[in-house]
């Protein structure tokens, strides 16, 4: 019986993965940055001009937007660590998107190499 961490393994070996070095490079030359964290993590902060689409939403979003239902655009996938991002990957990949990319230690290797990390602002009321 496979586990989680095998499943990871095996889409992080069929799946393109950029080393953080690489990372902002990547999401410069990306058509569409994806984020599959939950929302909540999300919005503790996330790579600027990240779009959000959790992981377990991810095949119904893709195909229910016209934007993102094209199968030509540059995707770069990421998560916290990159477990859920290699899957999504790999799951796009089999949806037949052509150009998908994640980043090796996910958001947290962003974060921890000083790259810049966006966050809403919360309103305030006076």
């Amino acid at each position: 019986m496979k586990t989680a961490q095998d499943l990871v393994a095996a889409a992080k070996s069929a799946v393109h993965e950029v080393d953080i070095a690489s990372a902002e490079q990547a999401v410069h030359e990306a058509d569409v940055v994806l984020d599959v964290r939950e929302g909540d993590e999300f919005r503790d902060g996330h790579i600027g001009g990240a779009i959000n689409i959790p992981r377990g939403l991810l095949e119904f979003m893709l195909g229910g937007d016209e934007a993102l239902a094209d199968r030509s655009r540059k995707f770069v996938v990421y998560c916290k660590s990159s477990g859920r991002a290699a899957l999504a990957a790999q799951t796009m990949a089999d949806m037949g998107y052509l150009h998908v990319t994640s980043i090796a230690g996910g958001f947290d290797a962003w974060k921890d190499s000083g790259k810049p990390v966006a966050a809403p602002t919360a309103p305030e009321f006076g």
